[in-house]
């Protein structure tokens, strides 16, 4: 089939590449005049790194694989340790990665042929066309939207978009210092039960590090708001190192409000459907924005010819992950997590992986992978945090 994608990021790329690989004429379109690199860094679990291998994508010595994610209390005292060698072993040796949103999207895209600058005034779900802004026109048997929370496509088919703020946001910046996790595969995550601060490598000699917070427009804590660096060290300057010297470099921060929106039942119409942030915007709390748009790909490209199927199948888990992410339930734990052993720990965030991903549960991997009694979220409330 002739399959037209709008948008070139990680969704769209990364369909692009299975749809290809499956014997589709593919075309993507993008109206930034080059692909778009721009972003913090993105923690991708083994679904992920899975799917991507699937896709021929070359993984080799991208970011830095995380071996473990580590609870801290505010005082610096360790509270939990969740072992992700023990998933990457569970899921067929695939890894998890924290990765540089540029680096992640320049490896997808090598080898995809996608047209730059061709922004889109209209499209025609019903037809699958698209019309530019230059009046030129592209008719194909499947459109596809994957051109983020302010799609063209989406507000086509269900009206205005229907994100909106969810009163938290994230300010974030890379650094190049020395720490004991710059260049480790350790993640290292601290929370109050109302803010959370984490940093994890993405290889290379470089470090994310960031906080999420309450804030809404106007607020203290809001883009442009006077003294913002100051009012940051004075609230997380007494956490643990390397919080304390890293936010010598408060001013280096960068803005990124949270977003979420319902999830709903059907996402298209005809021979129209979404993808990624176009059909499930979700908070950056449980790293789960990108790899939701990957399993996207992936089922999209074993359904083309059931759009209404792909949907229903991906609505049964992204709802599940829109909600724990929109419950900011990391930032919110505090220190429960002392309450558990690190197995119990481990062994529950595998069962949440699993439960969150359609390509873990379709290769059959850890169907034993069960919930504690009792147990209803998480690794009871232990995730981990993603900037776009």
């Amino acid at each position: 089939m002739r399959v037209l994608i709008v948008g070139a990021g990680v969704a769209g790329l990364t369909a692009a590449r299975g749809l290809t690989a499956a014997g589709h004429q593919v075309e993507v379109y993008e109206a930034a005049p080059q692909l778009r690199t721009e972003g913090g860094s993105i923690s991708i679990w083994p679904s992920s790194t899975g799917i991507l291998r699937g896709f021929g994508v070359d993984l080799d010595g991208a970011g830095r694989r995380l071996e473990a994610m580590e609870n801290r209390s505010v005082r610096g005292r360790r509270l939990a340790n969740i072992d992700l060698t023990a998933a990457e072993r569970r899921f067929g040796g695939n890894p998890s990665l924290h990765i540089a949103r540029r680096e992640l999207v320049e490896r997808i895209a090598d080898g995809v042929h996608v047209h730059y600058g061709r922004e889109v005034r209209a499209v025609d779900p019903d037809r699958a066309e698209i019309t530019f802004t230059d009046g030129s026109t592209v008719r194909g048997d499947v459109l596809i939207g994957a051109d983020g929370r302010k799609s063209i496509v989406g507000r086509t088919l269900r009206g205005e978009n229907p994100s909106e703020l969810n009163g938290w946001v994230t300010w974030q910046a890379f650094t190049t210092r020395p720490t004991e996790f710059t260049d480790s595969g350790r993640s290292m995550m601290v929370s109050n039960g109302r803010a959370l601060g984490s940093m994890a490598s993405a290889g290379h000699g470089r470090m994310l590090w960031w906080f999420d917070l309450r804030a809404k427009p106007g607020s203290p804590f809001w883009e442009g708001a006077p003294g913002l660096a100051d009012r940051l060290r004075e609230r997380f300057g007494h956490w643990p190192e390397p919080f304390p010297t890293l936010l010598q470099d408060a001013e280096t921060l960068t803005f990124y409000p949270h977003q979420i929106h319902r999830v709903p039942a059907v996402w298209g119409r005809g021979p129209t459907t979404l993808m990624g942030d176009a059909a499930h915007t979700m908070p950056p709390a449980m790293a789960m924005g990108s790899t939701q748009a990957l399993e996207d790909a992936w089922a999209l490209t074993r359904s083309i010819d059931d759009l209404r199927g792909y949907e229903r199948a991906r609505t049964k888990i992204v709802r599940r992950v829109a909600r724990a992410a929109g419950s900011e339930m990391p930032a919110r734990q505090g220190p429960l997590m002392a309450l558990f052993t690190d197995a119990f720990t481990t062994r529950n965030y595998m069962s949440w992986l699993r439960k969150s991903s359609g390509y873990l549960q379709q290769e059959g991997w850890s169907s034993s992978l069960q919930h504690r009694p009792g147990s209803t979220s998480p690794a009871n409330g232990s995730a981990w945090a993603e900037t776009q």
